[in-house]
């Protein structure tokens, strides 16, 4: 039997594999680096980075007496939340109207295309100048790096519709507003759903960036002030805990999109 017609019977199982071997590749580069210098602060060991991780997540800090990590995940999560929720309902307005109006892709359509070119961080000191250093320079970078790609992709969703269901839908006597809300709204909030879990990665990206710059608190504004001290056993549970982040929202929406429209898998493998 060939390579390509051999499925895994236990694909999960198979997953961990690639995770096992980093973890050891670690643990053997922490060791062999702290047997040559036991004060290396490149490669800690475990035992310090949970030592460092309780710290900062169970003990209040001594000058602010919070606890530290859970003031910067609630920092960035709001701030990703935020961001990520205008650049969605905005994406799914923008995206409707021009896959549907030719008039209104005719008009915006090479501005959103030009739009998604812009490098989102380039725009970064523009957006400290024009609206300050507060959140709101922080969560516009989140929506304007993330904006125009929802915008394309929905858009040209809407336009993948087969143009018998428009026909159809216009026999029956569907008007623009029927044919928008009753047969194309349906069918792209799944690929919304996809949309959204494409930008989580740059959105998260746009967060760190803006958090390192000009912020005081938040997981990007702790990595770097900690970055000074070379505290890796810091700042490698920061990473950790920022990768099982965006895990569990790609997760997440995984599942809400396959719970409530579970057509769409199955039109897929059809």
């Amino acid at each position: 039997m060939r390579w390509i017609n051999r499925v895994p019977r236990r694909p999960a199982a198979l997953a961990v594999v690639p995770f096992a071997i980093l973890a050891l590749l670690y643990l053997m580069g922490s060791s062999v680096r702290l047997a040559a210098n036991p004060a290396d602060k490149l490669m800690p060991p475990p035992a310090a980075m949970a030592e460092a991780w309780s710290a900062m997540a169970l003990h209040e800090d001594a000058r602010t007496g919070r606890l530290l990590f859970w003031d910067d995940t609630q920092a960035s999560l709001a701030r990703l939340g935020i961001g990520l929720g205008i650049a969605t309902t905005l994406a799914l307005a923008a995206g409707l109207t021009l896959g549907m109006l030719p008039y209104a892709e005719a008009l915006l359509g090479p501005v959103v295309t030009v739009l998604s070119m812009i490098p989102a961080l380039a725009i970064l000191p523009i957006l400290f100048i024009v609206l300050g250093v507060d959140e709101l320079s922080k969560v516009a970078l989140i929506v304007l790096g993330v904006l125009p790609f929802m915008i394309r992709d929905l858009s040209q969703r809407v336009r993948e519709i087969p143009e018998e269901q428009w026909i159809k839908a216009q026999t029956l006597g569907a008007g623009s507003f029927q044919l928008a809300t009753r047969v194309i709204l349906p069918q792209i909030v799944p690929r919304l759903i996809d949309s959204l879990r494409l930008s989580l990665g740059p959105a998260w990206l746009f967060l760190i960036s803006a958090e390192a710059i000009s912020a005081t608190s938040g997981l990007g504004y702790r990595i770097f002030l900690l970055r000074r001290y070379m505290a890796m056993d810091v700042i490698l549970p920061y990473v950790v805990w920022i990768t099982l982040l965006a895990f569990l929202f790609d997760w997440g929406l995984r599942r809400m999109r396959r719970r409530l429209y579970p057509w769409l898998d199955a039109e897929t493998a059809g």
